[in-house]
This record gives structure tokens, sequence and C-alpha cells, in this order.
């Protein structure tokens, strides 16, 4: 009998086919063949009859069936094997295993069941044949020729031949970890999202952190961009937050997209320069879209060389919808914030750092999680109705503007942690696929036009990047939700699907898998009747207001950096016309800022380029402090810092063991660093292990640095070329320095003595007992810079 919603599975027939088709052989007492095929086409007969026609079909047209679709309709076979691919599939062997369990997909279990050992396990070929000799290629007599049939060699060289896969366009430098998302409380006022269903509920996440521009072997401490995107495996289906640390992008329609990223890539005469957007061709794009001054001025800001990943910010950047169960729908924006709190590198330092350690961020990521320090981020929504986005000056579906927090508060919803690092980068950072179009029930798209875009544009990116359209069912792609649908076949398919059915509707498998109604994905029935156009609203034409309340939002050292950022790129391009373009648009967000800009390239401030609208709406913010990357210090004081001791034969072993203790108990990493690595002993005897030498580690790669006590000790480092540099650049980046008792000396023999005695981020210790000042350099490491320090150029 047909039904309207899902009937119960009764458990599984122990029959084979053969005696179904008997049991439907007496129930019309026809004789007929004993052949088992036959008997099974027959038997399949009677369970199609059951649905003459398609019940549904009526329950398609129509507004009230569109915005709430029926579930589809179903029959309950008789027997299992009727919706089987054979009638053999209880015959089991050690590969084929059983029947498929009724329902099930088992490709969308947890990780456990692709991990891999090779504990006390031989060597294999991909086909299982153990291997004898993996040293040796199979030659014709050991000085002979290397024979065609050695087929372990060409599995061998073959795989490693095809070990990469294309790189991603953009975002294809990325690191990555696991972890989950808590609920604080129940949303449903707002949305039937599963990850906020209720208060504590556990979401498993992987999250993806990259750089934008750069290849997969550039640099980590570029000036760009970072991807922030996050998985969510709920259990109503994979949900993708694919965001920025950025909250808004310089395009307004993905048709410009490809414009854009042409136009920051390498230029394509010579491929240079590399995961760096100063040069001709960007600029020259840019300065010929004025709805790109808003992301160039966060882009030209410290957020774009953040300390790490675990101290910046995620936005999804795009306005998005939340529907609750009732069909009510708000908009909502959505911020990450981090524990950590927001800090940066100032350009000398990140420019250094990607000379000694290209992997910084990729490093402090892997290391932070490895030694338990979990990175952990709180999610914090804007809500608010479409009435009030259509009383804002500007227009909500504009990716190149943000709505104030003075304007829309953040709701505090959940909180998320990684604590778990990748078993394998490749299978699992690098193959991971996000994609924009993955939504779950009770989180639907508004229309900007540069999400429309990004809707198609990822799917079918992976597609190519991947190798067909089941990147699905890579292992850290697949969801945890169960997945069934008709779905077949292309390259690299996993799931082996049981039965003769691949459409729907169908009767041959009982109508199944069948559509869910309302329990699924139902798109907000948005009231649209307009012309069909290739345009922008009015209100896309303003680009310059929040240019510059994202300037003007800035602390006076915060908007140096960005002066310096702009000089800096800007004097990278070599073709006049364009610098001047460039500033005359930023003439219309800050004459200070222009002026500034001119001035470090040798020009005078050109005319204010002439605006897209002449008469803009005010805006409603012009300060909002929340912008400033001084609003979140953190809630984690030192803990994971990385604090660089100087040592050397002699150096005053009392005041090192109290500091020591000191630091460790507030979580922050002590690393003794010596001219070399290895032993060194004190002024009592004992022994210090430097892990680290001045050469292989310079300053930059540390958050502060202690100096210290010990009169033979300063004499040795005095003389070391390499003790200057690292404490004249732990100075010139602001950084906090203690000097213990004769440490002072070697704080002047580098030429910042003037300063000590005023500077809030040097601390001097008098005489051998650091414990009585550990307690103020903590404070002084958890302030992260001192910018009564900041000079540009820098004091030394």
């Amino acid at each position: 009998m047909a039904t309207n919603k899902k009937s119960t599975r009764s458990s599984r027939a122990k029959s084979k086919g053969k005696k179904s088709a008997t049991a439907a052989q007496a129930r019309d007492g026809v004789l007929r063949t004993n052949d088992v095929v036959a008997e099974q086409a027959n038997a399949s007969d009677h369970f199609v009859a059951a649905m003459p026609y398609n019940r549904s079909k009526e329950l398609e047209y129509g507004h009230d069936n569109a915005v709430a679709p029926a579930p589809g309709v179903t029959v309950e076979p008789g027997a299992s094997t009727l919706t089987a691919s054979t009638t053999t599939e209880e015959t089991e062997t050690a590969k084929t295993g059983g029947a498929a369990p009724l329902g099930t997909n088992p490709t969308v279990a947890s990780l456990d069941r692709v991990r891999v050992d090779a504990s006390d396990r031989p060597l294999t070929t991909n086909q299982g044949v153990h291997i004898s000799d993996n040293q040796n290629t199979l030659k014709a007599g050991l000085r002979g020729p290397s024979l065609l049939e050695d087929f372990i060699l060409r599995e061998k060289i073959t795989h490693f031949d095809h070990e990469r896969i294309p790189e991603r366009i953009v975002h294809a430098r990325g690191s990555g970890a696991h972890g989950y998302f808590e609920a604080y409380d129940a949303l449903t006022k707002y949305t039937r999202a599963a990850p906020f269903a209720k208060k504590g509920k556990i979401t498993p996440v992987f999250v993806r952190f990259s750089t934008v521009a750069g290849e997969r072997g550039s640099k980590d401490t570029a000036r760009d961009a970072r991807g922030f995107a996050v998985k969510f495996y709920t259990d109503e289906g994979n949900w993708d937050l694919v965001g920025n640390n950025i909250p808004v992008f310089f395009i307004q329609d993905a048709m410009k997209f490809p414009d854009l990223v042409h136009a920051v890539k390498p230029e394509p005469h010579h491929g240079m320069p590399q995961a760096a957007s100063a040069h001709d061709t960007f600029w020259d794009f840019v300065s010929l879209m004025p709805e790109s001054t808003h992301m160039l001025m966060w882009l030209m800001s410290d957020r774009a060389i953040p300390r790490s990943f675990r101290m910046m910010q995620g936005f999804g950047v795009h306005t998005f919808r939340l529907i609750n169960a009732q069909g009510e729908s708000v908009f909502c924006k959505f911020h990450w914030k981090p524990l950590q709190g927001t800090h940066s590198l100032v350009w000398d330092e990140a420019v250094k750092i990607s000379g000694a350690d290209p992997d910084f961020h990729r490093r402090d990521l892997w290391e932070a999680i490895e030694s338990g320090e979990f990175p952990e981020w709180e999610l914090g929504l804007q809500i608010f109705s479409e009435e009030q986005a259509e009383g804002f000056s500007f227009d909500v579906l504009d990716s190149t503007k943000l709505v104030p927090e003075e304007l829309v508060p953040l709701l505090p919803v959940g909180r998320m942690v990684l604590n778990r690092n990748p078993d394998n980068f490749f299978a699992e950072t690098e193959q991971v696929a996000f994609c924009a179009a993955h939504i779950v029930p009770g989180i639907d798209f508004s229309n900007d036009p540069l999400l429309a875009g990004r809707i198609h544009s990822y799917a079918d990116t992976q597609i190519t990047r991947l190798g067909g359209p089941n990147f699905h069912e890579i292992p850290i792609n697949s969801p945890l939700a169960p997945v069934q649908n008709n779905q077949r076949d292309g390259m690299h398919r996993q799931a082996l699907h049981r039965g003769r059915v691949a459409y729907e509707p169908n009767s041959l498998a009982g109508g199944c898998p069948f559509q869910a109604g309302t329990a699924g994905f139902v798109s907000f029935p948005e009231a649209i009747a307009d012309d069909k156009v290739r345009g922008k609203p009015e209100k896309f034409a303003e680009h310059y207001a929040q240019a510059t309340l994202f300037f003007d939002s800035q602390t006076a050292v915060e908007k140096a950096h960005i002066a310096a950022a702009f000089r800096f790129e800007l004097s990278k391009v070599g073709v006049p016309a364009i610098r001047e373009r460039m500033l005359s648009s930023l003439a219309n967000v800050s004459r200070e800022l222009a002026a500034e800009v001119a001035a470090g390239l040798g020009m005078e401030v050109p005319k204010a380029m002439p605006k897209a609208i002449a008469d803009p709406e005010p805006p409603e913010v012009t300060v909002s402090p929340a912008l400033s990357l001084t609003a979140l210090p953190g809630e984690r004081g030192i803990r994971t810092r990385q604090i660089a001791v100087l040592v050397e034969d002699g150096v005053h072993h009392a005041s090192l063991v109290s500091l020591y203790s000191a630091l460790a108990d507030a979580g922050a990493v002590v690393h003794f660093v010596g001219p070399r690595v290895g032993m060194f002993v004190d002024d009592s005897g004992e022994k210090i292990e430097a892990d680290k030498s001045m050469e292989n580690s310079p300053a930059v790669l540390f958050d502060a640095l202690v100096v210290p006590d010990g009169s033979g000790a300063v004499q040795a480092l005095a003389g070391n070329g390499h003790t200057m540099e690292f404490v004249k650049d732990q100075f010139r980046h602001c950084k906090s320095i203690l000097a213990l008792g004769a440490g002072r000396e070697l704080l002047e023999m580098t030429g910042i003595g003037s300063a000590m005695d005023e500077d809030p981020g040097i601390l001097l210790a008098e005489g051998a007992d650091a414990s009585k000042i550990a307690s103020a350099f903590i404070d002084s490491i958890a302030a992260h810079r001192h910018p009564s320090r900041d000079r540009d150029p820098p004091f030394i």
C-alpha cells in the first residue's frame, strides 16, 4: 500500500529471491517457470503495481505546495530482495561482505573507517602484494638494463608522478585542523539549523586557513587576505561557512571575480610577483574599481599580516538568511572572534619571517594544537530584519560593505575549539573541498550577486581540481548525515549502490529514496516581481563612506601602518599614472591619508576622483572602535607566546630558573637561544641546553626577549654579530625586552640605552632575582607590542 510518509522498515527478509517469487505464485495461483530471474521479475511486477501512478505529481504545482512540499510517496517491499541489485547479495566473501543494511551509506561514517597504520606490517603494492625488495629495480643482471616487467617499480613511480593534484586557483596555501562547535543556547527563534538546535549541542568541524593570492609553495606572511573556512558536519548535512579574515571584499558582483584574480596573480608575461599585490596589474585594476577601496583599507592595514591564524577574526562576508521552523526569515552576518585576541605582525617583521620560516603560521597552528593549547573562537551573529536593512544607508547585498556593530550588535551564539591536527596533510587539508553552496535547512542565501556566483563557482572548481563529481566521497568531505540519492558513476566513485534504480519517481524501488518534503531543505519563498536586467542597485554606487569609517576608526599607529603600506605597494608600481589614479581615489577616503601616501611617493595629492554618486545618504556610524585590532586584546594572557632567553657560558643560573618557572606557569613557551645549539654551562656549573640558535631562529620568530645576567656571558654574547641584530629586531618590532643584571650593558651596546628608562616595553631587573619582575614582564608581553616605540623609520 502506498503511503505519504516513510514507513518503518521491516527487518531484512532472510529468504532468497526464489522464495519470494514462489510466494508470489501462490498469491495468484498461476503456474510459472522456476527460473530465479523470471520469478524475481514477477515479484517485482506485483511490487510495482502497488504504485499505479505518481500520487505526488499533483502536489508539484501552486504556491502553497512550493513553500510546503509534501514527502514523497513510497511503497513497502514485500521482501528486501525486491530492491536489491542482485539476488546473491547475501552471498558473502571477505571482500564483498554482506548485503547493505537498509537505508544506510557507510561512506559517510567517521574517518576511522579509512585511517591506516602500518605498525608491524610489511610493505605491499597497492594490490596488497608483499614487496620483497624496496631498494632495487628488477634488472637483467646486477649491472644490466632495467626490465619493463618490473610492475613494482612502475606502480611506485607512476603513483609518485601523479601525487599532486591541481592546486586551488586562490587559497592554494592552507593549514587545517579538526575541532568542534558548541552552541551556547538554542536559536530556534531564528533558525532551525542543526548546529543551533539546542543548548550545548556539539557539531564536529574542520577548518582551513589560507592565504588568497599565493601559490601552494608561497610564504605564510605575505600581505594578503586570509581564508577562514569552516566545514560543519551537522546531523542534517554539511554546512560550509566559507569566509575570510576581512568582512568585506573587493568587488560587488561575481562577474568581476576572474578579472580581480587575474589582476592580483603574477603578471602573465613573466610570472611575477609571487604572493604579492605590489605590482602594476593589481593596482591598475583596483584604481579603476572604486568599490574596491574599502577592501583596500583592510588589506593595507595590519589585518593583512596577522601574528597567527589563531589571532585573527573570521567573517562570513555575505548577508545570509536564517529561517526558523515556522518559515520566518531574518538576515544574518557571521563573525568569528578569537579568544587569543587579534594581533598582527609589523611589515619589517613579516618580511624577515618569510625568509627565516616561510611556514610560520602553519607551524604555529600545528604546534599550539600539539601542545594542548587549543585555539578557540566565539561565533557571533548580527541578526536584522529586511525592514531594518532597507533603512540602512548602504545595501546589505553589497559585499564591499559591512554592518557596523554599533548599528547591529553581535549576538554570541557558540564557541569553536580546534583540538586535533590532521593525520595526513594531503588527504585532509589539501583534499578538503569547501563550497559556498553547501548549506543546511535553516540557512539560506540572500540575493548578494557575489554570493550567487560563488554558489556555482566553488562546486565547479572542485570537480576540476579533485578529478570529477565524486569529490564529496573523499573521506574529509563526506558528511556524517546519511547520503541517499540517484547520482551514479563518474571518476573515483566509492559507494556501491544496490538495486536497479537510479531515478525518481520510481516504482521498482518502492519510490525510494524519496523526497523529504518540509523535513528537508526548503528555500525561502521570497516574492520577486521585477525586470530581467544587468545592473546594480543605486546604493551600490556609494564607494567611500565605509572606507572612511574604517580609517577613522583606527589608532594613530594603525593609521600610520596603513599609509606606509600604501606607500610601499604603490612605490612598486612602475606606471606613475596608476599611482596618481589611486591617490585620487584615496583623496575621497581621507585627505590626511592621501597626503601621507603622496608625500612618501614624492607626489602632490591630485584632484579627488569623481564619485559614482554625487549625493549619497549620510552614514549612520562614522567611528567604530570594533574595527581596530586593539578592540580584541584576548583572554589568554601570554599562553603560547614564544619567549627567547639568550644564553652563553657563564649565565647567572638562579635568575633564569626563577624566571623560567614564572613564564612557564603563565603558559608561555620558553626557548634558550645561543650562538649555537647545544649545551652551555652557567655560573654554578649547571648545564643549560639551547634548543635554538640566533642563526637558525632569528628574533622575528619570538614574541619577547630575556637578556641574561652574568658578566662573562654578556661579554661573550656581545662579541657575536647575531646578538646585536637579535636585540635590535626585538626593539625595532616593539616587543617586550627584559634585561637581568649585567644584561643592561648589552642593551646599551646595541644603541637603545637612551630609551631604556622611559620605554614601557623595556624592563630592567636590579640584581639577580628575576622573580620580583616576572609579573610585570608577563603583563608587558600580554600587551603584544608597545606602540610608543613605533617609528617610521624605527629608532635603530
